[in-house]
C-alpha cells in the first residue's frame, strides 16, 4: 500500500489496473470509543466551485453524480469503525474535475480529540492502494481528507488533510455551496444568547453543528443554469427542506379483510413448502437476485461495497460455466452495466447453517480469473471478520485481471432490506411492497435464512473447562469461541440498527494499529483467566456505551450502560431525575452511583430506590459524574440457535435492556433525524 504524506499526489492507474471504480474509507479512533463524524463529499467543476446542490453528498444526500458516488456507511474495523464511500470514477459526470472528501463534527467536538485520523483507498478487487494518515489535525470541526482530480483524461488523489475552524458551514461556502442567512443569524442568536441546543425552526449551520449548510436552489457560484426559484411558500418558510417522499412501511397495519385469524396472506415468495436444503438455497438465491434487479436501491445497497458501478443490472440463477471435464453451476450471477462497461460477479450461496466449500470457492475462483469476472461473492448465515476469511483460497498473482472475493451474511441482507423499507424508503410502491415480501420470506422459520446460529464445536469444551478450570491460556478453542462471539455481536448490531433505523456499531477497545487476529488470541487469553465474553456496542442517540457481558462461571448475563450525571441541579435532584425517567423500567434494574476518584458510590435495584432516591447518594458527599445501569440474566447453554440455547439468551437480554432501559433515557443531546435533518434544496 502506498503511504502518502501531506501535499503528495499520485496517479491511480499507476498503483493498479481496477481503477474504475475505488472505495475510500475514513477511520478514526478515541480513547472513549465515542468519537463520531459524519462524511461528506463535494464535486466541483472546473472553477472549484459546485455546480449545483446536485452535487453536495452527505447523509441526508448519499447518492450524488447520477449515482457515481455513495455513500455505504459505517463498518466496524479493528480500531473501531470505517466510514466508506463508494466511487464510480468511469461514470463521474464530465464537467466534475475534482471530488472533495471531507468529514465534520458537530456539538463543539473537534478532530484533535479523535486518533488516528487516516484515509484508505482501495481499488475494485479489494486491494489496498494508498493510505493518508493525518496528523495534528488540531481544534477543527471540519477536515478535508483529500482529492480525487482529473489530470490529462486520468484519476489521481492528492493527499490534504486541511482543516476548518469555521466548521462544515466554512468547508461548504468556500466551494459554492450558499448558507441560509436565517440560519446564520440563529446561530448567531443563539450564540449570544448562550444557548446550546438547536431550534427545530432553524437549525443552525454554524461552527461544530450536526446540521450541515443548507443550500438553497440557487447557490451564489454556478457552473451550469441554476434549478428555477422555489414556491413563495417554501422561500418563506425557515424550516429547512426535506427530501423527496419516499415510499415506507405503513407504521399502523391495516385490518384484514380476512374472516378469521388462520387465513394466511397470499405470498409472492412462499416458504411454507420448502422441505430440503437445496431447496431453501435454490429459492434464497432466486428471491434475493430478482430483488436486488428489480429495486435499484437495493440492489445498489449490496453491491456498491464490492466495487459494482451504479448501472442497470440483471441477475440470473442457475448458469453452466466451462470448467475443466465437467461444467461448474454457480448459485448465481450479477451484472451491472454502466456506460458500455459491464461488472460481473458470480454468486454462491447457502442457507440453514451449511458451511461454505473451498473446493467449490476456488473453482469459482478459476473461473472468474478466466472468464474476466471482477468478484466472487459467497453468502450465507456466516459472519466474516476483518482479518480473518471465511474461506482459504488460492489466488494465481501471475494472472492479469484480479478478481475480489466478498462474503455477505444474510443477516446483512435482512439489515439492508429493513434500513430501506422501515426507515429510509424506495421510489415507489411497487419496490416497497417487493422489499416488504422479501422481508417476510428471509424472516420466515422455513426459509434458512437466519444469520449466525451455532456457536461452534468449541463451545462445549470452553464452558467445561472453565468449570472446572482446567482451560490454559493459549488454547485454540478459546480462540475458536471468541470468533464466534464476534460474530455474535456484529449480527446482534445488525437486527438492532435494522429495527431502530439507528447506527448500531460494536466498539472495539484495543490500542492503536494492533492486528485483528492479535486482538482476538489477547480476548482468548482473557476468556481463560476471567470466564466472561465482553462486549461494547454504540447505538446512535444514545447518552453511553451498551455493554454485555456473559460469565460462562455463573451462567449470567449482564446487560449495562454508564450514563453521566447533569451538570446542573443538586444531587438528590440528579438521582430523583433519573428515577423518574426509569419508572416503567424493571424492578430488578440496579442503580449504581459513579463518583469521582478511585472510590465506588451507593448502589441498589430500582424497586427499592424508586420510594428512596437519596439512598444512592454518597453518604461522604463524594462529586456524583454517572450512573451504572445493570440487568442481570440467565444464560442459554445450548451451542446452536434453539431457545434455551446461549444466541436466543444474548439476542433477548440485549433487546430487553434496549427497550426497557436505553430507550427511557434522555438523549445527551439534539441529534438529526432522518425525517427532519435538512437536505441540499
Amino acid at each position: 500500500m502506498h503511504e502518502m504524506s501531506k501535499g503528495a499526489n499520485v496517479g491511480l492507474a499507476a498503483l493498479s489496473e481496477d481503477i474504475g471504480s475505488v472505495m475510500v474509507g475514513l477511520g478514526w479512533s478515541s480513547d472513549t470509543g465515542e468519537g463520531d463524524a459524519d462524511v461528506s463529499v463535494l464535486l466541483l467543476d472546473a472553477n472549484g466551485k459546485v455546480r449545483s446542490d446536485v452535487d453536495f453528498c452527505f447523509y441526508n444526500n448519499p447518492v450524488v453524480g447520477n449515482g457515481s458516488v455513495q455513500l455505504l456507511g459505517k463498518t466496524p474495523t479493528a480500531d473501531g469503525s470505517e466510514d466508506r464511500i463508494s466511487f464510480d470514477l468511469d461514470a463521474v459526470p464530465p464537467g466534475i474535475e475534482r471530488i472533495v472528501i471531507s468529514a465534520s463534527r458537530y456539538d463543539g467536538s473537534r478532530f484533535g480529540d479523535l486518533n488516528d485520523l487516516r484515509l484508505t483507498l482501495a481499488d475494485s478487487a479489494g486491494e489496498g492502494l494508498v493510505r493518508f494518515a493525518v496528523e495534528d489535525a488540531g481544534a477543527v470541526s471540519a477536515l478535508i481528507f483529500g482529492e480525487l482530480y482529473r489530470r490529462s483524461g486520468e484519476w489521481k488523489f492528492r493527499a490534504v488533510g486541511e482543516g476548518y475552524a469555521s466548521g462544515l458551514a466554512g468547508l461548504a461556502t468556500d466551494f459554492g455551496v450558499d448558507i441560509d442567512d436565517d440560519a446564520e443569524e440563529e446561530a448567531a442568536r443563539q450564540q449570544a444568547a448562550g444557548e446550546d441546543r438547536e431550534q427545530p425552526d432553524a437549525p443552525s449551520a454554524g461552527t461544530g453543528s450536526r446540521t450541515p449548510p443548507r443550500v438553497p436552489a440557487q447557490p451564489s457560484v454556478v457552473a451550469e443554469p441554476a434549478a428555477q426559484e422555489p414556491p413563495a411558500a417554501a422561500q418563506r418558510s425557515s424550516r429547512p427542506r426535506t427530501a423527496k417522499k419516499k415510499v415506507t412501511l405503513p407504521g399502523i397495519t391495516k385490518k384484514s379483510l380476512a374472516e378469521n385469524d388462520s387465513w394466511r396472506t397470499a405470498r409472492l415468495f412462499p416458504a411454507s413448502a420448502l422441505k430440503s436444503d437445496r431447496e431453501r438455497e435454490t429459492r434464497a438465491t432466486s428471491v434475493v437476485l430478482s430483488v436486488m434487479a428489480q429495486v435499484p436501491e437495493f440492489g445498489r445497497r449490496l453491491t456498491a461495497a464490492f466495487g459494482a458501478p451504479a448501472g442497470r443490472m440483471e441477475t440470473f440463477t442457475e448458469v453452466s460455466l466451462p470448467h475443466g471435464d465437467s461444467p461448474r453451476r454457480p448459485d448465481g450471477v450479477i451484472r451491472v452495466e454502466r456506460a458500455g462497461k459491464l461488472w460481473t460477479a458470480l454468486v454462491e450461496t447457502k442457507t440453514n447453517g451449511s458451511a461454505l466449500k473451498p473446493d467449490q470457492v476456488q473453482a469459482y475462483m478459476d473461473i472468474a480469473a478466466r472468464r474476466g469476472y471482477e468478484a466472487v461473492i459467497t453468502l450465507s448465515n456466516d459472519v466474516a471478520l476483518e482479518g480473518s476469511a471465511l474461506v482459504d483460497v488460492r489466488v494465481d498473482g501471475r494472472r492479469k485481471h484480479k478478481v475480489a472475493l466478498w462474503h455477505l451474511s444474510w443477516a446483512e441482507v435482512v439489515h439492508q432490506a429493513q434500513m430501506l423499507i422501515r426507515h429510509e424508503g424506495v421510489g415507489n410502491a411497487a419496490h416497497a411492497w417487493l422489499l416488504q415480501e422479501l422481508l417476510h420470506y428471509l424472516q420466515h422459520e422455513n426459509s434458512g435464512c437466519h444469520g449466525f446460529q451455532n456457536m461452534g464445536s468449541a463451545w462445549v469444551p470452553v464452558r467445561r473447562g472453565i468449570d472446572d478450570e482446567t482451560l490454559c491460556q493459549g488454547d485454540p478453542r478459546a480462540l475458536e469461541v471468541i470468533e464466534s462471539w464476534e460474530r455474535l455481536v456484529r449480527q446482534v448490531c445488525l437486527r438492532l440498527g435494522g429495527e431502530l433505523g439507528q447506527k448500531v456499531l460494536p466498539v472495539q477497545r484495543t490500542r492503536r494499529g494492533v492486528d485483528p487476529r492479535v486482538r482476538r488470541a489477547e480476548l482468548a487469553d482473557h476468556l481463560c483467566a476471567e470466564g466472561r465474553l465482553n462486549a461494547d456496542i454504540r447505538i446512535e442517540g444514545t447518552p453511553g456505551i451498551l455493554a454485555v457481558s456473559a460469565d460462562l462461571r455463573t451462567g449470567k448475563l449482564r446487560t449495562s450502560i454508564e450514563v453521566p450525571a447533569p451538570e446542573q441541579g443538586y444531587p438528590l435532584s440528579r438521582a430523583k431525575r433519573l428515577i423518574r425517567q426509569l419508572e416503567a423500567a424493571p424492578a430488578d434494574l440496579h442503580i449504581e452511583t459513579l463518583v469521582d476518584g478511585d472510590g465506588t458510590g451507593p448502589r441498589g435495584t430500582l424497586e427499592r430506590l424508586r420510594p428512596e432516591p437519596a439512598d444512592i447518594l454518597p453518604k461522604d458527599g463524594a462529586q456524583i459524574v454517572g450512573f451504572r445501569l445493570s440487568l442481570f440474566k440467565g444464560m442459554g447453554s445450548g451451542r446452536g440457535n434453539a431457545e434455551s440455547g446461549f444466541i436466543r439468551s444474548v439476542d433477548a437480554a440485549v433487546d430487553r435492556f434496549h427497550a426497557n432501559v436505553v430507550a427511557r433515557l434522555e438523549a445527551p443531546a439534539p441529534r438529526r433525524t432522518r425525517a427532519d435533518a435538512p437536505t441540499a434544496v
